[in-house]
């Protein structure tokens, strides 16, 4: 037995929490869908009365599956690799990586912040990588003193994007440039 398999006395317990735990939920849908009273909800057509019991259970997928995804992500932050997390759940990384597709960040050499400095026309221009969002960003003081940067929301897919951008700039208040 692997560490993630269960024991049959231990899959008993699990069935016994869950069908407590399903109880109320599946009463409470029951309640709503035949809106009898209470001491008679259960009563009605088997398939009704079986239809919400299977209703319930699909509220208790949801939700695993959401508990399950924050699991993934919060291993994720901790360091776990999608292999890793596929083999726990008993899929391929691939899988694992489209079941959870944000659990697991760019790796460290990516996340860092990266930047560099252009001088052009006079002016210093610094191209600058987010490490939270990937993206490039650019600031500078032109030849002329002006300062300037995109708006807040702005950011350029790649470093040569946000040069070019920054080199614009620099060109725009280069000394004789009125």
């Amino acid at each position: 037995m692997t560490s993630s398999e269960i024991t049959t006395e231990e899959q008993t317990e699990l069935a016994k929490a869950l069908y407590d735990a399903l109880h109320p939920l599946a009463s409470a849908l029951r309640n709503r869908a035949s809106g009898l009273p209470e001491d008679r909800m259960w009563e009605g057509e088997p398939v009704e009365v079986a239809l919400s019991v299977l209703a319930a259970w699909k509220v208790v997928d949801a939700e695993v599956k959401r508990l399950t995804a924050i699991a993934a992500g919060t291993a994720g932050s901790y360091g776990a690799s999608y292999e890793q997390m596929g083999v726990v759940w008993g899929i391929t990384r691939q899988g694992a990586r489209k079941k959870w597709p944000d659990a697991v960040g760019p790796p460290a050499t990516t996340a860092a912040r990266t930047s560099a400095v252009l001088e052009l026309c006079g002016g210093t221009a610094e191209v600058t990588q987010e490490t939270s969002s990937g993206g490039w960003r650019w600031t500078a003081e032109g030849a002329d003193g002006t300062h300037g940067a995109p708006d807040a929301d702005i950011w350029y897919t790649t470093k040569e994007e946000a040069a070019a951008h920054a080199g614009a700039f620099l060109k725009e208040h280069a000394p004789g440039r009125s």
